[in-house]
């Protein structure tokens, strides 16, 4: 697993306490965290971390690319640090959201007849996943 330092560097993100404990914890909880989530994960360790600090942090991740902003959440921006072409699952019942790698190559290829300038495809699946599945 790369080092926090390491990969914000691949990104030209300069890093900072702030900065590098958010992405440490994004590479190390692969669970597309919510700004809340991740602000009460490092808040005991760093008292003077703020939710604004995350969200800015977020956002120049987002910004630079190191990081994808999920809209599967209708309540909450969801994060997700595995930056390759994959889709997510959003379990209605549980909440938990999960990546789909084993996708038809050509699903997110645009063809080469529209007009459109895409810098991102989001694709997402809903329903119930196999623990709540027999609840």
């Amino acid at each position: 697993m790369l080092e926090s330092h390491q990969y914000l560097r691949q990104f030209s993100i300069k890093p900072s306490v702030q900065r590098s404990a958010v992405m440490n914890f994004l590479l190390k909880n692969r669970i597309h965290p919510t700004i809340d989530e991740i602000y009460l994960a490092l808040s005991p360790t760093m008292p003077t971390l703020s939710k604004t600090t995350v969200y800015n942090t977020l956002d120049l991740f987002v910004e630079r690319g190191a990081v994808r902003a999920l809209a599967i959440d209708e309540k909450n921006a969801r994060y997700d640090v595995d930056i390759s072409a994959h889709a997510h699952f959003l379990c209605r019942s549980c909440g938990s959201i999960r990546d789909i790698f084993d996708l038809k190559p050509n699903m997110f290829h645009i063809p080469d007849t529209t007009s459109f300038k895409i810098d991102a495809v989001e694709i997402s699946y809903f329903g119930t996943c196999e623990k709540c599945k027999g609840n």
